[in-house]
Parts: C-alpha cells; structure tokens; sequence
C-alpha cells in the first residue's frame, strides 16, 4: 500500500505541511511511523481523509479551495433568475464581473443581492464562492 509523507499529503491536499501535520495531531487522519521516524499516512487513509476535506471545501482560515487564482471579493449587487440559466453581478472595488451560471447553483450558493461573494477568474470563466 502507498504511504505518504505529511508534506506530500499536504501538497495532495492543497494546505500547508503545518495544517496537516495539524489534522494528523487532532487525529483527523490517521499516521504511522517509518523504520526512519517520519510519520506516513497509509494512502486508503488519504483517499478517504481527502473526500472528507473537500466535502468541507474550506482551508482552516475559511477560504474555499479552488484552482482560480484571480478572485475579486465583492458585493452581489443584482441576480437574474431565468428557467434554467441565472445572471450574478459582483462590484468588487472598481470592476463589475458578470457570472452566467445555473439557477440551480444560484440557489444553492443562496445568492441574493446584498451579500457579500468572491468571483474567481479563471480563463474566460467566472466563479463565484459564497462569502
């Protein structure tokens, strides 16, 4: 079976090797020692560990993991609601972004105008993650 390091499962878990070395401390994920002393992570344990992270779908200071880089925190200042398809509307500073996205994750996001809300860049895609 495939063991990993605290700092591999970090990278694999997108966190620091302190904030898994964190979980493992708490007993979050279970580890084990090497005939060196580091402590391993059997792989099954990872795999499972990692579904349940990100069914969390935060890092410990609260921001969503996600792969977009440029994100513009802002406000929601207008959401249009077709049949299938919904328009959201981000002032974060000076730029106005316009998501086109799905009812469906409109109301599970919960997004209505007024509350705050990060539209994440990537490409010509924009997403937004509920404040």
């Amino acid at each position: 079976m495939q063991s990993y390091t605290i700092g591999q499962a970090a990278r694999l878990l997108g966190v620091s090797p302190d904030t898994a070395r964190r979980w493992a401390d708490a007993g979050r994920v279970v580890t084990h020692r090497d005939e060196v002393g580091r402590r391993l992570i059997n792989g099954r344990d990872l795999a499972a560990f990692s579904v349940e992270v990100g069914q969390g779908a935060h890092t410990d200071d609260g921001e969503p993991y996600t792969s977009a880089r440029n994100a513009f925190p802002g406000i929601v200042t207008a959401v249009r609601l077709g049949d299938v398809s919904a328009q959201v509307d981000i002032q974060a500073g000076p730029h106005r972004l316009v998501s086109l996205l799905t009812r469906e994750a409109v109301e599970e996001l919960g997004l209505e105008v007024g509350m705050r809300a990060t539209a994440r860049v990537k490409s010509t895609s924009v997403h937004i993650d509920r404040a």
